[in-house]
């Protein structure tokens, strides 16, 4: 299994004045599944794009290590997987096009076996080649984890993960979350119930929520 560590190190954020949550001081190993919770609003994808680096807390740090290495911020994309709904596909491409084109932009190799075999696992393989613009939105939800997933990363973040799927989309992401966390870290940010059963722990937003200012 991959030793993989992120540490939140008294980790604050406001937007403005308003303060979105206060002193996360937690450690999240790998082998782990967290879920992240709270209603909307509460701050769950601004503490994911906190740990991705997208944006900075206000005060506090965030530390990535692998096999005890800390990872510097421009090396993180390499070890993070990110399921969001906010992720961007090209509808003109077609589904094997837009993995070819993400390779592209990370800098690695188009691996087409491991393509293949996350298609047939997220049942897209034979729509690998229809344009991405034909595709339901529950079928783009499932191309995203294979964004995610095929530079194999060693953290996976998953933002609503199961937004726009059916049951049986629920079913194939819910088994690749249960795999994925036997090895890597995941975190799952949800307030849906269902998400957060597969998770070992959950952090609660709404405990570190608190009446400050600046």
């Amino acid at each position: 299994m991959i030793d993989y560590t992120l540490t939140l190190d008294n980790v604050v954020k406001y937007f403005g004045r308003r303060l979105v949550f206060d002193g996360l001081n937690l450690t999240f190993e790998s082998g782990n599944v967290y879920g992240i919770a709270g209603p909307n609003g509460s701050g769950k994808s601004t503490l994911v794009k906190i740990i991705s680096n997208i944006i900075s807390p206000t005060r506090g740090k965030i530390v990535h290590t692998s096999s005890q290495k800390i990872i510097e911020g421009e090396k993180l994309h390499d070890y993070i997987g990110f399921v969001s709904p906010y992720l961007f596909l090209y509808d003109e491409f077609t589904a094997e096009e837009n993995l070819i084109h993400f390779s592209n932009i990370r800098g690695i190799k188009f691996n087409k076996q491991r393509a293949d075999y996350l298609l047939a696992q997220v049942n897209l393989f034979d729509r690998r080649n229809d344009l991405v613009r034909g595709y339901s939105s529950g079928m783009k939800q499932r191309l995203k984890f294979i964004f995610a997933l095929l530079h194999e990363p060693q953290l996976i973040i998953l933002d609503e993960p199961v937004s726009n799927l059916d049951n049986s989309g629920k079913e194939i992401v819910y088994g690749i979350i249960s795999e994925e966390g036997k090895k890597n870290l995941v975190l799952v940010a949800s307030n849906e119930d269902s998400d957060l059963q597969l998770c070992n722990e959950v952090l609660n937003l709404e405990n570190y929520k608190q009446n400050k200012k600046i």
